[in-house]
This record gives C-alpha cells, structure tokens and sequence, in this order.
C-alpha cells in the first residue's frame, strides 16, 4: 500500500470507493491506494475462490468474496480489502463491506509480507466472528493459518507438503495442491522459514 491522502470521513471514504478505479484501504482517517498483484496471486486466488465457492453454495446461510469487498474492523475504524473471505452470519449483509467474517485469507507478496503478518493480524483479531486467518505464500507452497482457540487467543500452524487447510465455518479440507494448482513457483527465494509469532 502507497500514497497517504489527508484524513477523511468513514462516509467520505465509502462514498469515494464507489466513483474510483483503485481500490483504497482506509486506516482510522487515513487512505491508502493498493497495488497490482502478480499472476501467481490471481491464479492461487481463483484457485482458492473456486473450490471454497462451491462449498459455500450449499450452506447458503454462507457468503464468500474475493478481492473487491471490504471487511470493516469498527473498534479500530479500519476498512481492509481481503484477497478472500466467507461471512456466515445472516445478519452481515451491508452491500459494499462486511463485519462478521469467519474467515480471511490473505495471499503473502514481497511488498505486503510483513502488514499481512502483523498490523493485518493483530486487526483482524479484533473481530470476534473471526475463526482462522490464512496467509498464502506466493512463492513457495506453503500456507500459514492463525486459528483461534478456546480462550480466544489465536495460534499459527504451518501447512507444507501434503498437509490440508482446514476452513471450520464451512468444515472444508483444501490441499495445497489444489490451492497451487496450475501455480508456477520461483526458485531461489530466500525468507526465514518459521511463521511470525509475535
């Protein structure tokens, strides 16, 4: 995310969403423009879209959205665009944003790596309908997945190999394979390889 505007209404900003070509995220009065993403990012986002979807349509109390919905985080005045999320609660339905998301998954690039791991999770967090947050990694097949536990504190598990990301709200297994599929990934990246706790 680039180019800071000067502080703006909630309504001044969902209004201005509605007339631009580029989608802006807004952070407690503060807009920001958001980047293109690569061809890897669209095809694991299609990919994940695809096969979530079609479980979804057969809860139908359960809606998914990809890329241009936003989920609003009221307590800390923060509207995000997830790369995907599902809301299944009948009571989330305003038109251009929503509240209650079980879930959210964000596809990891370079440049939004370290907001995705921290500022995103820690906001997201907030939201009590929230069940697992879900970081794809672009360039590797790996996915890391914050699940919230019992007492309500969230815990990362890493997903490599032949291992499934499980989606609780709507009780789906996906393999990576599926999620990767069709996903040509670069060799030689170099990245610490354990997941962010902090």
């Amino acid at each position: 995310m680039q180019n800071a505007f000067a502080r703006i209404s909630v309504a001044d900003y969902l209004d201005g969403e509605l007339r631009s070509e580029i989608r802006h995220e807004y952070i407690d009065g503060e807009v920001y423009a958001m980047s293109g993403a690569s061809r890897r990012h669209h095809l694991i986002a299609t990919n994940l879209a695809r096969h979530i979807s079609n479980t979804a349509v057969n809860r139908r109390s359960c809606q998914v959205f990809i890329a241009g919905m936003k989920v609003f985080i009221e307590s800390r005045n923060i509207f995000y665009y997830p790369d995907l999320f599902a809301s299944c609660d009948p009571s989330d339905r305003d038109d251009y944003f929503s509240t209650k998301p079980c879930f959210v998954i964000e596809i990891l690039s370079p440049s939004t790596a370290a907001i995705d791991r921290r500022e995103k999770r820690q906001n997201y967090a907030l939201l009590p309908s929230l069940r697992e947050y879900v970081l794809v990694d672009q360039d590797r097949q790996r996915v890391d997945v914050y699940r919230r536990d019992e007492q309500g504190a969230f815990n990362v598990t890493r997903i490599e190999g032949s291992s499934s990301l499980h989606l609780s709200c709507l009780n789906l297994d996906l393999s990576l394979d599926d999620i990767y599929l069709g996903v040509e990934l670069p060799t030689g990246i170099s990245e610490p390889d354990s997941p962010v706790y902090a």
